[in-house]
């Protein structure tokens, strides 16, 4: 099994163990600052299982029916979960406002703390583990996942912050505000993980520091006096390139696929950490200014 795939796993069970502890303590003891915490586990579980659908389905080879693979479940999965995100962040932010208008006192106190501490320590191990494998991999769901958790971190540490405020206080206010508090924060964490999962949907072009890396590496064969409509995509843990390159017109078609072959191996070895597919279109010629043409019709 994948590591992609395992974390998913660890963050499902975890999600499940937490959302149940939350939501048992903020039945009884009324904090919507707990409830806040309790809905997000609750919403960090069906994104956990979302998630390993949607890495076990990505990683099947292409076939009749999807020619390029399932590559872009994987920003999908991304865009999901920010969405869930920020609507949950929204209700929470509705329950805080509520609360406010009508206050409720936090009941069972000293139960609640102990719970939200163990929720830390718990949610602490698994940020350090799906950090790990986000580093190891580079996946865009594992980021999405150890962003997502890392969030949950410090939400359960301002909550944790606001019931020691009410009960050195009895300001019940204080638990409405951290609610708010971490509504905001949330919604404003989900923002880099909608942008890339969005960004890889729409086909974006790679970075403009990886394209100087390309066009370096290509300038630099002295067989290829040219090229043009270079393109750059990502999904996934995927990268795609295509490209026209300019060789000799003398030059047989055996020498022709030999140098196309020694690029290609070169181009994969700027991104060890990604399956990379690429696309060359041997050209005697300069043809760019005729393609132009014919797309303008």
């Amino acid at each position: 099994m994948r590591l992609e795939k395992k974390a998913t796993l660890v963050a499902t069970i975890t999600a499940t163990l937490l959302m149940i502890i939350k939501m048992s303590v903020a039945i009884f003891s009324g904090s919507v600052a707990v409830l806040a915490s309790a809905i997000d586990s609750m919403l960090d579980l069906s994104i956990s299982l979302f998630n390993y659908f949607a890495l076990h389905n990505s990683e099947k080879n292409p076939d009749e029916e999807f020619n390029y693979g399932r590559t872009k479940l994987e920003p999908l999965a991304a865009v999901v979960e920010g969405t869930i995100i920020s609507l949950s962040a929204l209700f929470i932010l509705y329950e805080s406002l509520i609360k406010v208008i009508h206050p409720r006192e936090i009941q069972y106190m000293s139960e609640t703390v102990i719970v939200m501490i163990i929720s830390i320590m718990i949610t602490l191990a698994l940020v350090l583990f799906l950090n790990y494998v986000a580093r190891r991999t580079n996946n865009l769901v594992i980021k999405a996942d150890a962003l997502h958790y890392k969030t949950d971190l410090f939400s359960n540490a301002a909550v944790l912050i606001a019931l020691g405020i009410v009960y050195l206080t009895q300001e019940q206010v204080v638990d409405s505000i951290i609610g708010v508090g971490i509504a905001v924060y949330m919604i404003y964490s989900v923002v880099p993980i909608l942008k890339e999962g969005i960004n890889m949907l729409l086909d974006k072009a790679l970075p403009k520091e990886d394209q100087e890396r390309i066009t370096a590496l290509i300038h630099a064969d002295p067989e290829i006096t040219d090229f043009h409509d270079l393109k750059t995509r990502e999904s996934g843990g995927h990268i795609f390139i295509s490209m026209h390159a300019v060789l000799n017109v003398s030059i047989s078609l055996y020498d022709a696929h030999l140098i196309s072959d020694k690029l290609e191996m070169r181009l994969k070895a700027l991104f060890d950490d990604k399956k990379v597919h690429i696309l060359i279109h041997l050209d005697p010629y300069d043809d760019s200014v005729i393609n132009e043409e014919e797309d303008s019709f």
